[in-house]
């Protein structure tokens, strides 16, 4: 599981990205598609056209890391959306991450933090 702080925000690219992309090419999608920052810390999430790849870019310190996980069999869901970029809890990205089915949940996760500093 990911441990990172608070401040940290996840953008989900629900583009499929050409995953022979890797540090020199995944930052320029990041401000191609999403119009985010690379270097702001935050975590990028992309998957190929299959569905079965997924890449997280992030920029740690003195870097960039890319965490990546492929499928063996089935896809990864994505929470439904019209729009190329979608922000993501972290705990959404964990459901991805093993299989979970996003939409199922997504009001609990997307609205739980606003009711509880109600």
């Amino acid at each position: 599981m990911l441990s990172l702080p608070g401040a940290v925000k996840v953008f989900l690219c629900r583009m499929p990205v050409n995953m022979q992309k890797s540090f020199d090419g995944l930052p320029g999608e990041v401000r191609r598609i999403l119009s985010e920052d690379p270097l702001s810390g935050h975590l990028f999430v992309f998957s190929n056209r299959r569905g079965n790849l997924l890449k997280i870019l992030y920029w740690d310190r003195d870097g960039y890391a890319i965490w990546s996980k492929r499928l063996e069999r089935g896809v990864f869901k994505f929470p439904d959306s019209d729009s190329a970029k979608l922000q993501i809890d972290l705990r959404v990205l964990h459901a991805i991450l093993q299989g979970i089915i996003p939409k199922r949940f997504s009001k609990r996760f997307f609205f739980k933090n606003k009711q509880e500093s109600a």
